[in-house]
């Protein structure tokens, strides 16, 4: 099951560079409904008194212009709860993720 979050509330930074999801044999993983391959970014969100945390995000589709260290939106996040054996955890995924306009500099 995926849970949609509201990002409307938080910050979002690029903590990586996008990189292909691969298996087990090393081969990139591809998005079952697109075709699209997997890229991963791990992102750094900031908001609520928790205070930040880094996410790993899938998304379909390498994400254009996505530099470490850059602020970005993410549209169409979810999380979904996952165990194997003695191992649990949360999958997040996103539609895209799209890099932030830099501010304009103020005028001297």
């Amino acid at each position: 099951m995926r849970i949609p979050i509201d990002t409307t509330t938080l910050t979002f930074i690029a903590g990586s560079d996008p990189r292909p999801v691969l298996d087990m044999e090393g081969r990139p993983r591809a998005d079952k409904a697109t075709g699209e391959v997997l890229y991963a970014v791990d992102v750094v969100a900031l908001g609520g008194e928790e205070g930040a945390e880094v996410w790993p995000i899938r998304i379909p589709g390498e994400p254009k212009g996505i530099r470490q260290g850059q602020p970005i939106r993410v549209s169409g996040l979810t999380a979904a709860p996952w165990s194997m054996d003695n191992r649990h955890g949360i999958t997040f995924r996103a539609s895209a993720i799209e890099r932030l306009a830099a501010p304009k500099a103020a005028a001297a």
